[in-house]
């Protein structure tokens, strides 16, 4: 094996942002495609938790959580310097990392899928999810990014979520009252990286 094998699902999130890592870094994949329903036995039996994304390293090492692989691809290589001078950005990362995939995530998931999860009408859930929205409205109220001035980790963290959260209802979200995520989140799905995170990969078969 001369690259590193990625497993990843297109429009996962937590595969997305592994991508955009990767992409950034100018690190060197295989990518291989999978169906979540129908997931091949090498993925599971370099990680047996049975979610994307998960990258298996020359030396058989594997890495199956998508903040850890940003940060070992952004350390190998990191020419637009996402993690910062001296890691400088890492820190103030976690703290959105962290409320983006525990609270909003689960918010997130419900108002998805509000009839899994009829305890509460699909509005309620978006109300819930709206307070991380609000949160990072008033952040990129002041800079154009979440950590000041130039795109970073911590954006292209947050950046999959906040494009699914936007696509539930895009009427509503149209009238929604967030400029500055609306044209943050704008910039991203018209830029280059975007374009080349999302391209399309047929799936892979052993």
């Amino acid at each position: 094996m001369q690259k590193p094998i990625l497993y990843s699902f297109r429009r996962c999130p937590y595969a997305m942002r592994a991508r955009s890592a990767l992409i950034s870094s100018g690190t060197g994949i295989e990518l291989r495609e999978v169906v979540l329903s129908d997931k091949p036995a090498e993925m599971l039996a370099a990680s047996p938790k049975g979610s994307v994304p998960v990258l298996v390293l020359p030396d058989g090492r594997v890495i199956d959580e998508s903040w850890d692989i940003m940060l070992w691809a952004l350390r190998a290589h990191d020419p637009q310097n996402w993690l910062g001078t001296d890691e400088c950005q890492v820190a103030p990362s976690v703290s959105w990392l962290e409320e983006n995939d525990n609270s909003f995530k689960q918010n997130l998931d419900r108002y998805k899928y509000p009839e899994r999860h009829p305890e509460k009408r699909q509005s309620c859930w978006r109300s819930a999810g709206e307070q991380f929205i609000g949160k990072i409205e008033m952040q990129l109220a002041k800079s154009p990014f979440l950590l000041g001035e130039h795109f970073s980790i911590a954006d292209a963290a947050l950046l999959p979520f906040i494009r699914q959260f936007a696509a539930v209802d895009r009427e509503w979200f149209a009238n929604a009252p967030y400029p500055a995520l609306k044209a943050w989140l704008d910039r991203y799905t018209t830029s280059e990286l975007f374009i080349q995170v999302m391209e399309k990969s047929p799936v892979w078969k052993p």
